[in-house]
């Protein structure tokens, strides 16, 4: 079809990583192991050149996908925690309509997996990529009350006050390490890791993207004189089509009170000449 290339999923998860702009190097292995990304959803990731499709979308493809993903970054923005985090886990049912003077509106009937208790919600959802020149974060419509019905606040209080009363910071690097292995001890830093990576890939995402965390490198926890924990981040995000590996450094803080806040995000760039990305 013309202007329609598909790419085996297949051959994408293997190919050799692209050292482009801001991207590094980081072990095929690893990649795949820490994708979270359904592979018997993704046989096959579509993308059309010179004009999208709407109508009605095969879920298992790449505009689907896409957005779907978009999805999964917004309801971990809003529902994670250390102990809370969300996966898709299928899209059922997927439309896309031209919107004038607003962009590509995508409609989504998907389910999500909440990964430490296994609960699987229903999600419908409203995705818009903005149109125009500019690289503005998609606009996204949805909610899972049921997400907040998994009650993590015994394990979330826990994690705060330990952390809380410690007189050593903790620090970590690689995590998952070797073979995908997270450590028990380094489970909530790594959930939160996606969670606040979470809110850099929504920011980031577009009808060209599909984002996922691959790796914390580093997080190292910082002093605070108020109730909050602060962590600095080093992140490996994986932008699946392009195959960059992107480093990103985040500062944030948490408590169960008041939630995660992102308070500082720097894109780290793999060469003294990089171009800063054009969100920022």
């Amino acid at each position: 079809m013309t202007g329609r290339m598909l790419v085996v999923l297949t051959a994408l998860l293997t190919a050799p990583l692209t050292a482009g702009t801001g991207a590094e190097q980081l072990p095929s292995s690893s990649l795949e192991l820490h994708s979270e990304v359904d592979v018997a959803q993704l046989l096959v990731l579509e993308k059309t050149d010179v004009v999208m499709a709407t109508g009605n979308l095969n879920p298992s493809h790449y505009p689907a996908q896409r957005a779907a993903k978009v999805v999964q970054h917004y309801l971990i923005t809003r529902y994670g925690t250390p102990h809370r985090v969300i996966t898709l886990e299928r899209v059922h049912k997927a439309s896309a309509e031209e919107v004038a003077e607003l962009g590509r509106k995508y409609h989504l009937e998907l389910s999500v997996q909440e990964t430490i208790t296994n609960r699987t919600e229903s999600v419908s959802a409203e995705v818009v990529f903005p149109g125009g020149e500019g690289k503005a974060a998609p606009l996204v419509q949805a909610t899972c009350d049921g997400l907040l019905q998994i009650n993590t606040q015994v394990l979330d209080e826990a994690f705060y006050q330990k952390h809380r009363a410690s007189n050593m910071l903790v620090s970590a690097e690689n995590i998952p390490g070797i073979y995908g292995y997270v450590d028990p001890s380094m489970e909530a830093l790594w959930n939160l890791g996606k969670v606040v990576s979470s809110e850099v890939m929504l920011r980031e995402s577009n009808e060209s993207t599909l984002y996922n965390l691959a790796q914390v490198a580093s997080v190292t926890q910082l002093e605070t004189e108020n109730a909050q924990l602060r962590f600095q981040y080093q992140v490996l995000l994986h932008e699946m089509v392009s195959q960059e590996i992107i480093t990103w450094k985040l500062l944030v803080s948490w408590s169960p009170a008041e939630g995660v806040r992102v308070l500082e995000t720097e894109w780290i760039p793999k060469c003294e000449h990089c171009v800063t990305p054009p969100n920022h």
